[in-house]
């Protein structure tokens, strides 16, 4: 069964991971174990996100004709992602990530080369017109040119699918770009830098996505980690709570929420439900190491909800009608 389709514009990155007892401090060396190579960018992990869930999904990006760029390719083909949007560039290097994982917590730092990345134009998106045709949701993220993001929003907003933000890594951005977003997906810090505030200020969430609201943002679910998702709206709020769960590496649950959201909004759920599944697949992701094994498949996720007897959604085994958030 082919599900909706999701269009995904952004970027891929190879990660170079390292685990340590603590994040270093300002200067200071660290011993590290565990050194890993593994497919990366917030574009690629959540196009094979959307596409483990059961989403036709369509990855528009720019990769480097290197043995990094091939790798991408071969995930694309093992996951059944259609790449036929992705462009390999010999002027720029495939993008790589550097990352700390702490043993004790599973938090992470997180440095970034874009690469290739950079040269993603707005011109390059609307040139993949057809990638975007008959799609129900786009999503986009940061880790590429803010011109390219908008553009795909703007496609995206034409085409009628519900556009989606996850805006990271942060920086502010104007007016013409919020007034496109159907759905922001911001962290708590995230939020603050996008609604003029500095990023370790002392303020309710709830507050920060309000004033994203009157920005032009239609809505906010913001990530809060081990405390879940506030849902935000000109109309309602509602926090939904995490699923405690040991977490061994938190780097791709920001991924596996935003395909999950992505991927239940594109099957018609509620952006309440859509939310609440999205919390779901973030938890699950927590407990393993790396982000493409942590990523959860859809029949993962049906095992996980059916073991805690709560609900299953119908469209997990079922394909439904969608409907624009």
């Amino acid at each position: 069964m082919t599900g909706p389709r999701i269009t995904i514009v952004g970027s891929y990155a190879t990660g170079l991971t390292l685990r340590v007892k603590r994040l270093p401090s300002r200067g200071e060396t660290v011993l590290a174990s565990g050194y890993r190579m593994d497919y990366g960018g917030k574009g690629s992990n959540q196009a094979v996100g959307c596409a483990r869930l059961g989403a036709d999904a369509v990855f528009v990006a720019r990769i480097g004709k290197d043995n990094f760029g091939e790798m991408a390719l071969r995930l694309y083909r093992e996951e059944g992602i259609d790449a036929a949007f992705v462009q390999q560039a010999s002027e720029h290097p495939t993008g790589v990530g550097f990352i700390l994982v702490e043993d004790a917590s599973g938090n992470n730092s997180i440095a970034l080369d874009p690469g290739a990345n950079e040269l993603l134009s707005s011109a390059d998106v609307i040139r993949c017109e057809s990638a975007f045709e008959n799609a129900r949701a786009v999503l986009t993220q940061l880790e590429i040119p803010v011109e390219a993001a908008e553009a795909a929003l703007a496609r995206g907003r034409a085409q009628g699918a519900t556009t989606i933000l996850n805006p990271a890594p942060v920086r502010p951005l104007p007016a013409s770009v919020l007034n496109l977003v159907d759905v922001l997906t911001p962290n708590q810090t995230e939020g603050q830098v996008l609604s003029g505030r500095h990023p370790d200020a002392e303020c309710e969430a709830e507050e920060v996505a309000r004033d994203l609201i009157r920005a032009g943002v239609k809505n906010v679910v913001m990530t809060l980690g081990e405390k879940g998702a506030l849902m935000v709206s000109q109309s309602s709020v509602r926090y939904v709570p995490a699923i405690p769960l040991p977490a061994v590496d938190t780097t791709g649950a920001g991924d596996a929420f935003n395909s999950g959201l992505a991927t239940a909004l594109a099957h018609g759920e509620s952006l309440e439900s859509a939310v609440e599944f999205a919390v779901v697949a973030g938890t699950m992701a927590v407990t393993k190491e790396g982000v493409i094994p942590s990523l959860p498949k859809r029949e993962k996720i049906v095992q996980f909800l059916e073991q805690r007897s709560l609900d299953v959604p119908s469209w997990l085994l079922s394909g439904q009608d969608a409907k624009k958030v």
